[in-house]
């Protein structure tokens, strides 16, 4: 049901629009004045308000402009019996949806107050949408690198400079560049992602620059290519070193040129788009080797900067842990989920060589296969993380006695974790006494309640 608010001096106006709009089922409220129309604003929330421009006091246009700074701000339909062209341009750059003339069309005025407010729900829709993927540009961690790299990202993102990312798989390179598009001047416009090494060859030319119908065997209509989606915005080229030179060269004339001719087109394109790339490899080996052109190498290669795995910043562990755990937990609908400080450990202790998005997974693992847990310890981490944390601290000791000792004592935490510290149960899935279980846990500092 929509809620509309007629603004107009006029009773026999109010009256006649109200019944108009109940008839159709919306519910609808009067005010004689624009002060009373923006004190109902307040109070209530209205999807369209129909508001007239000749008002004694605030005028329409100033009622107009003080509704638009309001939060979720309704649709404003202009009335007026004076209408002029002026007027209606003045009325739109304020942000009027549209302008009518009395007397009032019935039919024209219920089909304007329908797309208004279908408007405005997209406007409301779009807004939400945007909040919710603003996250995905939120960089998690305090460690020196990454104050570091935030630095560089709040100084280049708002120029527009090509700005090319280095750094291994699964570290954050995508992430880097919502950043840097979330703080330009085109953050408002597209972001628009190319994985390049995701695309096969015979299709990455028509992914970046579109086609027209019939030029390739399954082109039936024409299609918008990524370079003109992201006309305005920025474009995302992920893991660039795996473009092939054939279309390295077209990427390199459009940077150059600022167009490109889509697939089977005959006239080119302009464009305007900010181009982010990044890259796993050694481009500079790649240049070498004849894979990667140079020309276009120092094309992107305005900006570099590298996002560091995850073993060189490991105070992030914590933060980046209990970060996904609350992202998790919220979208599978599950109450807030803890990490035991000994999870935490073992997790650091992890080598990680698929970096942070390793670490992502691993925490949607225990999520999903732990839904009634509320604090997760060790054991319940994947065993690979276990086991690696094991063996990255036998390998610290000097003697085989000591690293035997140091297994041995993770082993038996392990245990007890598994049986929820029951000595007794433990020392049975051990096949040891519970008293030589004692004196082994004594032996290798391990007090009953860990």
């Amino acid at each position: 049901m929509l809620n509309i608010l007629i603004v107009d001096d006029e009773s026999a106006i109010r009256e006649s629009l109200q019944g108009v709009f109940e008839d159709e089922g919306y519910t609808a409220t009067a005010a004689a004045s624009g002060e009373a129309g923006l004190e109902a604003v307040r109070g209530k929330a209205f999807d369209v308000i129909l508001l007239d421009i000749w008002l004694p006091g605030m005028d329409g246009l100033e009622t107009l402009q003080r509704v638009r700074e309001l939060e979720n701000a309704p649709e404003v339909i202009i009335i007026s019996g004076h209408g002029t062209i002026e007027t209606a341009v003045r009325a739109t750059k304020l942000g009027a949806f549209d302008f009518l003339e009395k007397p009032l069309s019935i039919e024209k005025t219920l089909i304007l107050v329908k797309n208004a407010a279908e408007a405005r729900k997209l406007r409301l829709e779009n807004r939400d949408l945007k909040r919710q993927i603003t996250p995905r540009s939120v960089i998690v961690g305090d460690s020196v690198p990454m104050k570091a790299l935030r630095q560089q990202i709040q100084l280049m993102a708002p120029t527009s400079g090509r700005v090319l990312i280095f750094g291994e798989s699964g570290t954050g390179k995508e992430l880097a560049a919502r950043a840097i598009h979330a703080h330009s001047p085109r953050k408002d416009e597209m972001f628009v992602e190319v994985n390049c090494a995701a695309i096969p060859e015979d299709l990455i030319e028509s992914e970046l620059f579109g086609h027209r119908r019939g030029s390739l065997p399954t082109a039936v209509a024409d299609k918008e290519g990524k370079f003109l989606r992201a006309n305005g915005g920025t474009l995302f080229l992920d893991e660039v070193g795996d473009m092939s030179l054939k279309t390295q060269a077209k990427v390199l004339r459009t940077l150059e040129e600022h167009s490109f001719t889509p697939v089977g087109g005959e006239h080119p394109v302009t464009i305007d788009a900010r181009v982010i790339a990044s890259t796993n490899k050694d481009l500079e080996e790649e240049i070498s080797t004849g894979n990667f052109r140079e020309d276009l190498f120092y094309r992107l290669n305005v900006i570099p900067f590298s996002v560091p795995p995850l073993r060189e910043r490991k105070e992030d562990i914590p933060l980046l842990a209990r970060h996904f755990l609350k992202e998790f937990s919220g979208q599978y609908g599950r109450r807030p989920r803890e990490i035991a400080d000994e999870a935490i450990d073992a997790l650091m202790r992890y080598s990680w060589p698929g970096n942070v998005r390793e670490l992502r997974n691993v925490i949607e693992r225990i999520v999903i296969m732990n839904p009634t847990t509320a604090r997760f310890e060790r054991k319940h981490l994947p065993p690979l993380v276990y086991r690696d944390g094991t063996r990255r601290v036998s390998s610290g000791f000097l003697t085989l006695h000591e690293a035997r000792a140091a297994y041995e004592r993770d082993y038996i935490l392990k245990k007890l974790d598994d049986n929820h510290g029951n000595i007794s149960r433990t020392a049975e899935v051990l096949g040891l006494e519970r008293s030589h279980l004692y004196r082994k846990m004594k032996t290798l500092g391990i007090a009953a309640k860990e």
